[in-house]
């Protein structure tokens, strides 16, 4: 149990450095929701090394202290959003034994604006917001893409024993 506890926050440390780095990367696209999601990358190598519970509770723990520390109460519902409908996407994904990090990362990372878009439609009661879907689904693929061929290398350089809990 100890080890679980401490792995676990490893991995929100971890999540929570990478998240600060991706704030003080400007991304000028003009187009507000554009990020990379390195804390993606956190979560992909969760997912393939250990259980989706646990990716869940560093997902979740991330979310909440990252939208404390560099948000407000309004991120943390959209990261949440976000970050829930990608995660179940990933972990659904990765089940079928079809896709590669790479494509999981992917999808993970459309799933993710797919989410926050409709937590914005349901709270500003406004459909017109999907209009940004189609470039936030290229953004997505993109940077999915990246983090995931990113969280490839990694999964394949830590030792499996070492998440063993």
């Amino acid at each position: 149990m100890t080890k679980k506890i401490a792995l676990n926050g490893l991995f929100v440390a971890l999540a929570l450095v990478v998240s600060y780095i991706e704030v003080l990367i400007p991304i000028p696209t003009g187009i507000p929701g554009i990020k990379i999601g390195l804390a993606n990358g956190v979560i992909m190598v969760l997912i393939w090394l250990t259980t989706w519970k646990q990716a869940l509770i560093v997902s979740v723990v991330r979310i909440v202290l990252a939208g404390l520390l560099f948000g407000n109460p309004v991120t943390i519902v959209y990261s949440l959003a976000g970050g829930i409908l990608s995660l179940i996407i990933m972990i659904l994904l990765k089940k079928t034994k079809v896709f590669s990090p790479v494509g999981i990362s992917a999808a993970g990372g459309v799933g993710h604006n797919v989410g926050q878009l409709t937590i914005a439609v349901l709270l500003m009661e406004n459909a017109k917001i999907y209009l940004y879907l189609p470039v936030l689904l290229v953004s997505g693929t993109i940077t999915g893409v990246v983090i995931g061929v990113l969280a490839a290398i990694l999964i394949s350089k830590i030792p499996k024993r070492l998440m063993e809990i």
